[in-house]
């Protein structure tokens, strides 16, 4: 398994494998594919890694800056994070999100959150914090984690490229 920086020659397979991840959980609106495609466009995909099995793309992950109302700074979102279905459970995305995490923090970054389950998100270190909210989102499902030991407060909006939906 390689974990490595998306190149051009991956989008189609990208697009090709968040379609399949994201076709039958009943929380996804099978929008993803467009988000990230929206974020390439918009140059705002901070990191972008791929998880390559024996020379097929079968993973990938996107992290994207985050706004908060308090004006911090360097935070980003983890999202979209697709593993082909016949691949899952099998520590795929688990290296994604490490390696993803590992070059934030290469980067300076200040933390990361996201909108998951965490049950599937505090083995890395994430949690919901008090006083950090994003609109729609239950609390419980909204996580953080600080590289700098503290937390913005107030909400958080993530890229406009998340609303896409072609």
């Amino acid at each position: 398994m390689i974990i490595r920086k998306e190149t051009q020659s991956d989008v189609g397979e990208i697009s090709n494998i968040t379609k399949l991840a994201f076709e039958n959980p009943p929380y996804s609106n099978n929008t993803e594919h467009f988000i990230i495609n929206a974020l390439r466009a918009a140059n705002a995909l901070t990191v972008s890694l791929v998880a390559e099995n024996d020379g097929k793309v079968v993973g990938h992950i996107a992290f994207s800056p985050v706004n908060f109302s308090d004006g911090s700074e360097n935070w980003y979102g983890l999202g979209p994070i697709s593993v082909v279905p016949y691949c899952q459970r099998q520590g795929i995305g688990t290296k994604l999100v490490n390696e993803g995490l590992n070059l934030l923090k290469d980067q300076d970054a200040k933390g990361c959150v996201l909108v998951g389950d965490p049950n599937y998100y505090e083995r890395f270190g994430f949690r919901s914090p008090d006083g950090l909210r994003h609109d729609g989102v239950p609390q419980e499902n909204f996580l953080a984690l600080s590289f700098c030991n503290s937390i913005p407060t107030g909400m958080v909006q993530f890229h406009q490229a998340f609303s896409a939906t072609e």
